[in-house]
């Protein structure tokens, strides 16, 4: 698709407002069974971790706090990122694998409550556009907290590096795949696979700046905001 997608103010804020409300089939955020882990020590009873106080150095731009995103709406009341412990520590490996090389991570999304997710699907007309857009019967694994959407930038000088595309451009430039673009942007997204594939992360083929922790089938789509996570730092 080769423009952003287009959502109607009224109709997005409709579905933020109805999503925890509405008693249709897929109201409910899915519960799959989840395996125990021993290993986890949660900083909140839902195992998510905020990345900041992991490490400070990691740096946000949390687009869905602004509207500054896809749909032109804000749709998260703070800006703050959260993964599950596992994941969130694979992250911070990777951050300090790319301050080695003079870069480090920006943050676009992580965690999201799943009824951000279900607010988005409703907002989507039925259609193309939705194949950008999780379906809230399965859930996401951004709803688990196993999925993160990030940059890169330079320790020199604290600016974002270029990419072959934008953050959430839904054209042919943000595939993996995607060799038109300038040889010093395509190094930036090699170099960005390569320290979190190191660490266990898995791309997508059509967004450069989306990955999946290994595992996330293992973790439960989580509904639950950011405000109830703890104080923002």
């Amino acid at each position: 698709m080769d423009q952003p997608l287009n959502f109607s103010r009224r109709h997005l804020i409709a579905a933020l407002v109805a999503a925890p409300l509405t008693s249709c089939r897929d109201a409910a955020p899915p519960k799959p069974k989840v395996k125990p882990n021993p290993n986890q020590a949660p900083d909140h009873p839902s195992g998510l971790v905020e990345l900041i106080k992991l490490d400070p150095t990691i740096r946000l731009d949390i687009r869905y706090a602004t509207t500054n995103n896809f749909t032109g709406q804000q749709l998260y009341n703070q800006a703050r990122a959260f993964l599950v412990r596992p994941a969130a520590d694979a992250l911070g490996r990777a951050h300090r694998a790319a301050q080695d090389q003079g870069f480090g991570l920006t943050i676009y999304d992580a965690y999201r409550p799943w009824r951000v997710t279900k607010a988005l699907w409703d907002a989507t007309p039925p259609g193309p556009k939705r194949n950008y857009v999780a379906n809230p019967k399965r859930g996401s694994k951004h709803n688990r907290g196993c999925a993160v959407d990030l940059t890169l930038h330079r320790l020199a000088d604290g600016k974002r590096v270029d990419m072959p595309s934008g953050y959430d451009e839904f054209t042919l430039r943000a595939h993996r795949n995607f060799t038109g673009a300038s040889a010093e942007a395509l190094k930036h997204r090699d170099l960005l696979e390569r320290v979190m594939e190191a660490e266990g992360f898995r791309g997508v083929s059509n967004e450069w700046w989306h990955f999946d922790f290994a595992g996330w089938q293992d973790y439960p789509v989580l509904d639950v905001p950011f405000e109830a996570l703890g104080a923002k730092p």
